[in-house]
């Protein structure tokens, strides 16, 4: 059975899109998303009813400020190629100028059968889970991560 990799990431902005603050962010979310649609590996990201970023989606947390992004990636390494080899990693090391760092889980990978896409709801549960149980074979992160077949694997 083949398997892929999804993942979902939770964050506070600081100030509404609309925010001076967050103007260098949100110039760039579409480019960055669009970047990683054409990345190798890449199969499916989460997207609101104009086929913006899901930045633009209610949140299903609580707070109305929370941003959630989920996408599907073939493998590990596609999507890490994808993190830590382009432009998204400038976004990722500064992410306390736009992102409250504070509060529950904020990434989460998990393993979804060839076919499957997650939900909003099921990226949720797997944070709660991350959250509440630590890095599992169904809730992990880059730190602790687990293959498709549930063993824990170093990253490098």
């Amino acid at each position: 059975m083949l398997y892929h990799l999804a993942q979902a990431n939770i964050a506070r902005f600081k100030a509404s899109l609309d925010d001076p603050i967050m103007k260098e962010f949100v110039d760039f979310i579409e480019p960055v998303n669009k970047l990683a649609e054409d990345s190798p590996g890449f199969l499916w990201r989460l997207k609101d009813e104009q086929g913006r970023s899901a930045s633009y989606i209610e949140s299903p947390f609580q707070d109305e400020m929370m941003a959630v992004n989920v996408s599907l990636w073939e493998d590990v390494e596609s999507f890490k190629g994808f993190v830590y080899s382009t432009v998204h990693s400038y976004f990722l090391r500064n992410k306390k100028k736009w992102f409250d760092m504070g509060g529950p889980s904020q990434f989460v990978m998990w393993w979804l059968q060839e076919g499957e896409v997650p939900t909003l709801e099921m990226a949720k549960e797997r944070l709660q889970l991350l959250e509440e149980k630590g890095p599992t074979p169904e809730a992990f992160t880059f730190r602790e991560f687990y293959d498709s077949s549930g063993n824990k694997i170093e990253m490098r």
